[in-house]
């Protein structure tokens, strides 16, 4: 099983049964993932999701696999392997050149590819991404570098549990957190705490951020997992 803490992998591959076959293989392994079948989505996603691994086929429509990577370099070192059809040096020489950690040729096998990504995740050890420095979502906006939250303009006074609790849902709209998840984001000196704390504060950033508490439309419950921040576009 995979133990990273962000332990989600980007596939940028447009061929769909490839992707699906890779996709399969990695689940099994305990990872999540994120499929982009071109070149633009994957930057996109690459950028909002922040990825603990990017798989990158060269030969993408929109953005091929070199400009993906060249660009996601100008900002991140997430570990990066590329895949191709092609077996020229020439290529593996160009993968390793602009950033690529490792190089794999097609047809692969899908059990020694995921075997590649373990290795090399071990061998860079956990990395922990910059924060976005503002997160927006309609007239909400998260200001990280200033530990500022502000709604429709106005500052939203925040306790530090409520501000980490936020900041991490924001952070991964869509994504379901558990309670312990959520609760690890800031108790992290072995004290035990009960679980359920988190929906006193959960109800408490309501309070706070929602129109109507009674029915959040931004922090949504998830009955029998936890929480998520909405991917709705805002109204």
């Amino acid at each position: 099983m995979a133990t990273t803490a962000n332990n989600t992998i980007l596939i940028v591959e447009d061929d769909l049964n490839t992707a699906k076959l890779v996709q399969t293989y990695l689940e099994r392994e305990g990872f999540q993932t994120l499929i982009a079948h071109d070149g633009r989505t994957g930057l996109a996603l690459a950028r909002e999701r922040q990825p603990c691994f990017l798989i990158l086929d060269i030969m993408l429509p929109g953005l091929d696999g070199w400009e993906l990577c060249r660009q996601i370099r100008r900002y991140s070192e997430v570990p990066i392997l590329m895949l191709t059809a092609r077996e020229e040096e020439i290529d593996r020489v160009m993968g390793l050149s602009i950033g690529a950690d490792d190089y794999v040729v097609k047809p692969f096998s899908p059990r020694e590819l995921v075997e590649r990504v373990k290795a090399i995740l071990r061998r860079v050890g956990p990395r922990e991404a910059a924060p976005a420095e503002e997160l927006r979502h309609g007239a909400l906006i998260f200001n990280h570098h200033k530990h500022r939250v502000t709604l429709a303009g106005k500052l939203v006074e925040l306790t530090v549990s409520e501000y980490k609790l936020l900041h991490t849902l924001m952070a991964a709209p869509g994504r379901v957190f558990s309670r312990e998840e959520l609760l690890a984001t800031f108790h992290d000196d072995g004290e035990s705490v009960i679980e359920r704390v988190i929906d006193v504060h959960i109800g408490k950033l309501r309070q706070k951020i929602e129109a109507d508490p009674a029915r959040p439309e931004l922090i949504l419950t998830v009955r029998g997992f936890g929480y998520c921040f909405t991917e709705e576009p805002p109204r």
